[in-house]
């Protein structure tokens, strides 16, 4: 019994120290050296009472000598009730690739009020990765400190916003687990675009840091889904004006990555690179064999815009680029897309140009019905 009791205590003990670790985690003053601030515009200030970085669009604040696998972060945002985007970043690998949440100040209250993506190649996936899982309705106060916590462990991370007990997000990370930085950010993007004060960031490592949530059960992916595609390097999307048939001239110049999708699907490529000046469009290719010739419906979603070519001939074009429709159009991916396949006996070859300008670069397709088809390998 007094073993037991011994244990108990012992166990008790070791969960304060855990606890005390969190609570009393060092916080990094922004003017000290360990920050590199990069930004058109920023500050350190007196604001709300509490000494703060301001950090314009696009500007972003990296510790540079830290080292993060799994841990957590916490820091004061104060947001001004503007169009914004203002958050923290981790297990950052270089400017262009890390992990990011983020707070859409204009948003306030709506699904899509805040933001889990993950960046690859300069390019987060916002388009692609939205709905449960990656944002959460959160009611925000204006121009007053608001707390925010992420733990992080393994795959996962949790969120909290000024109440510390109860998590507002459970994100299931993109990202393969890498050990790197964490810092700040504040997106930029079209004039308007609100900075944001922040204060109060500190970070702690930890091997086991507690999540209260657990991820769900994968849903069953679609029998017909293609789950991995040949993408080739990119090229400039004007190559493909007013052209209907592709020729070797076209093909003759790429190099091809094979790229797996997620589990339902997406494939996201920026994965393999992202889109620059000029060159903004990648073809997706898979070989589809069929047992005769017949005609067979594919599904399909892209972001931003795509040219469908098939045996070479231009079947579809379309175009799902944010606010293209109104105001207020996301351009977020989805099986909203069908065409319909005249296949060859034999081997068919779709190809997929998709082109990007921001928010995530993706396709996904599949068929519902796979008899007398299959996908080469």
């Amino acid at each position: 019994m007094r073993k037991r009791i011994k244990q108990s205590v012992i166990v008790t003990v070791l969960m304060v120290l855990v606890v005390l670790n969190y609570a009393y985690a060092e916080i990094i003053p922004f003017n000290s050296e360990l920050w590199e601030i990069k930004a058109k515009e920023s500050k350190i200030e007196e604001y709300l009472g509490k000494k703060s970085l301001f950090l314009g669009p696009g500007g972003m604040a990296v510790i540079n000598d830290s080292e993060f696998t799994d841990g957590i972060i916490e820091y004061d945002v104060a947001l001004p009730q503007a169009r914004g985007f203002m958050g923290a970043m981790w297990r950052l690998q270089d400017e262009s690739n890390y992990e990011e949440f983020y707070m859409r100040a204009h948003q306030s209250g709506n699904p899509d009020a805040n933001q889990y993506t993950p960046v690859f190649h300069g390019l987060p996936g916002w388009q692609l990765y939205y709905g449960e899982g990656y944002g959460a309705p959160v009611k925000y106060a204006f121009n007053e400190w608001l707390h925010v916590k992420i733990v992080v462990f393994g795959p996962n991370a949790e969120v909290y916003i000024n109440d510390m007990e109860n998590p507002v997000l459970f994100a299931e990370l993109k990202r393969e687990m890498t050990t790197g930085k964490v810092g700040l950010r504040v997106a930029g993007g079209p004039p308007g675009l609100a900075g944001g004060h922040f204060a109060d960031f500190s970070y702690t490592s930890s091997d086991n840091p507690p999540l209260k949530g657990q991820p769900k059960e994968p849903e069953k992916v679609a029998s017909g889904t293609i789950l991995s595609w040949s993408v080739s390097n990119t090229f400039d999307e004007k190559s493909l004006a007013g052209k209907f048939r592709l020729t070797e001239n076209d093909k003759q110049d790429l190099a091809w990555t094979t790229l797996a999708t997620e589990r339902t699907g997406l494939a996201n490529l920026a994965r393999v690179q992202g889109p620059r000046k000029g060159k903004n469009t990648v073809f997706a290719r898979v070989i589809v064999v069929s047992e005769k010739e017949q005609v067979k419906p594919l599904q399909f979603g892209f972001s931003d815009r795509v040219n469908v070519f098939f045996n070479d001939r231009l079947l579809y074009s379309g175009n799902n680029t944010y606010r293209t429709r109104d105001y207020r159009y996301l351009g977020t991916i989805g099986f909203f897309n069908a065409v319909y396949l005249p296949l060859n006996t034999g081997e068919n070859e779709l190809w997929m140009a998709v082109s990007e300008s921001f928010g995530g670069w993706g396709i996904q397709a599949k068929f519902p019905d796979m008899e007398g088809i299959s996908i080469k390998e």
